[in-house]
């Protein structure tokens, strides 16, 4: 049995799709399908069913992908690893929102440069269009807080990241006690700085804590959480934020917690490689490296 129909297969079958296995590979779509429409003639049995949207594995699919991707993963590997000693080069490709990314993953990941690694970034604030470039191959590793789907994409639990609302020393005095007193209320009389107009960090702590949405609207937008704590600290407005990125900030007076609540709102960082990666040395010494760093995050 041809080699490249079993890797196509394979591809296909992870990715669910022609269409996106096609870009994986670097094939043209008829390329792929006429590579999977070969394999099932050989076989003489049907690999997928044909979909409106992807495609979906029949029994006898399922079980020759189950039989074959672990020894195709191990070829892979030893391919990628003999091209890296040759080139004397290891590149990894990682993704991630910008914040995180550049305050923990890429102080954490440092040391592995004195070991021959090279890191490429890519920030991505939005969670699917960092797996979309992780699914179609631009990234060997996305830290992302959106658990993927399907199996063309692998998720390990990273870390919890604990939300925090603040608002400047001013806007914490002007508040007082009412703020405990009265919840939300008070608090949607606030201006309020947000990376997005939605809402997305103020809407979460809202349902967490209050069990409703918020009736605010946002004063001041700014795509970027490390801009958002400099708003709130100059006193522009109530604002949520990771602990991580507002400790310092917090133990300096420069923002206060307006609310400590019994249970703090928690947001989950996974790990996504493309099944299979994890057998990459680069991938795998990266994978490990960040998982030992946040325990102590």
């Amino acid at each position: 049995m041809d080699l490249a129909l079993l890797r196509t297969f394979v591809t296909v079958h992870r990715a669910g799709s022609f269409t996106r296995a096609a870009a994986l590979l670097g094939l043209s779509q008829p390329a792929v399908t006429g590579q999977i429409r070969t394999l099932e003639r050989q076989l003489g049995r049907p690999l997928f069913l044909r979909q409106a949207r992807g495609v979906t594995p029949t029994t006898i699919g399922d079980e020759l992908a189950h039989r074959a991707a672990p020894h195709l993963d191990a070829l892979i590997e030893i391919a990628e690893t003999g091209l890296a000693e040759e080139s004397g080069v290891r590149t990894l490709h990682l993704a991630g929102p910008p914040e995180f990314t550049a305050q923990r993953a890429l102080p954490a990941l440092t040391p592995l440069i004195a070991q021959g690694l090279s890191l490429r970034t890519s920030f991505f604030a939005n969670a699917e269009e960092n797996l979309e470039g992780l699914a179609a191959g631009h990234h060997d590793l996305a830290i992302t807080t959106a658990r993927p789907r399907g199996g063309l994409l692998t998720a390990t639990p990273l870390c919890d990241e604990e939300h925090v609302l603040v608002a400047s020393p001013r806007w914490a005095a002007r508040l007082g006690h009412s703020v405990l007193r009265e919840g939300h209320v008070v608090l949607e009389q606030l201006p309020v700085v947000e990376v997005h107009e939605s809402l997305p960090l103020v809407s979460r702590y809202w349902t967490a804590v209050f069990d409703t949405r918020p009736a605010a609207t946002a004063a001041v937008i700014a795509p970027d959480l490390r801009a958002v704590l400099e708003c709130a600290a100059a006193g522009a407005g109530l604002a949520v934020l990771p602990r991580y990125l507002c400790q310092n900030a917090l133990e300096r007076g420069e923002v206060v917690a307006l609310l400590d609540p019994p249970v703090p709102p928690l947001r989950t960082y996974f790990l996504a490689v493309r099944t299979g990666t994890l057998t990459l040395p680069r991938v795998a010494r990266a994978h490990e490296w960040l998982l030992r760093a946040a325990v102590d995050w």
